[in-house]
């Protein structure tokens, strides 16, 4: 009796960390480049009572065994990073990724982060940033007096400007992308930012549009990648699943309170 008490209150414990999850997705709804998380669920130690193949008679083996479970638990979260829609800006410094892979940025600290938020700004010194004022790698310095409005970026990643006083643009530099054989191994930083870990792999570098790299969008950014509706049916889903255990809660506690009170 005391064991459903337990086990009931671990998947309690469990929904309230979907219910965590899903809000976390739904609180990012509008930020550029979010991929949403998904929580996963093992159960947890079973006790064997009776193993199968227990002998039963001299003849005879037992064909099933007896086992109880002890709950469940969160076993991961997962980030999904299948693509966001792309929407149109207009701004000379957005890009947007369509397929795989990350721009790098220098952190201050020295260490490198990646992000799919392509909502980029051009600093003081003409460099393209982020908008916590990380450099995007490699760096890409304006010329001065530059035109801003006739930055071009190609699929491939190429940028191009104009000058007053040169008939043809300038080549500026050009854009790289890194992309992971488990991406779902990074860590997520906040800022819109991933650290590279044993379980990501190391970054992949290459140009925009190769070797299974994503091309580049201009004047676009990639949205995030949830989907309200589908969030809103997985909060329904955990609530009712929260509530379901702490009715086997409230049902072991009236057994119990049954069981105490048989001498009266």
């Amino acid at each position: 009796m005391v064991r459903s008490l337990w086990t009931a209150a671990t998947g309690m414990v469990g929904q309230q960390f979907n219910i965590d999850t899903i809000s976390n997705n739904l609180s990012n709804v509008n930020t550029t480049g979010f991929k949403k998380n998904r929580a996963d669920f093992e159960d947890l130690l079973y006790q064997t009572i009776r193993t199968a193949g227990t002998p039963a008679t001299e003849r005879t083996l037992v064909p099933v065994g007896e086992q109880v479970g002890h709950g469940v638990r969160v076993a991961a979260t997962q980030k999904l990073f299948f693509q966001g829609s792309l929407q149109s800006t207009g701004n000379v410094a957005d890009i947007a990724i369509e397929g795989e892979g990350f721009f790098r940025v220098l952190r201050y600290d020295g260490t490198y982060g990646y992000t799919r938020d392509g909502a980029f700004k051009i600093d003081s010194e003409g460099q393209f940033v982020t908008s916590d004022g990380y450099r995007v790698l490699p760096e890409l310095i304006m010329p001065e007096d530059f035109l801003r409005e006739t930055i071009s970026i190609s699929q491939d990643g190429l940028v191009t400007v104009k000058v007053p006083g040169a008939d043809d643009p300038l080549e500026v530099g050009q854009f790289e992308l890194y992309r992971f054989v488990n991406p779902a191994g990074l860590t997520a930083l906040g800022q819109n930012l991933f650290l590279e870990t044993p379980g990501s792999g190391e970054a992949i570098p290459g140009l925009p549009g190769r070797q299974g790299h994503g091309e580049l969008i201009h004047r676009f950014i990639e949205m995030s990648n949830v989907q309200p509706v589908e969030e809103m049916v997985n909060m329904i889903v955990a609530q009712r699943a929260y509530e379901m255990n702490s009715k086997a809660i409230q049902t072991s506690d009236t057994m119990l309170g049954i069981a105490n009170n048989l001498k009266r």
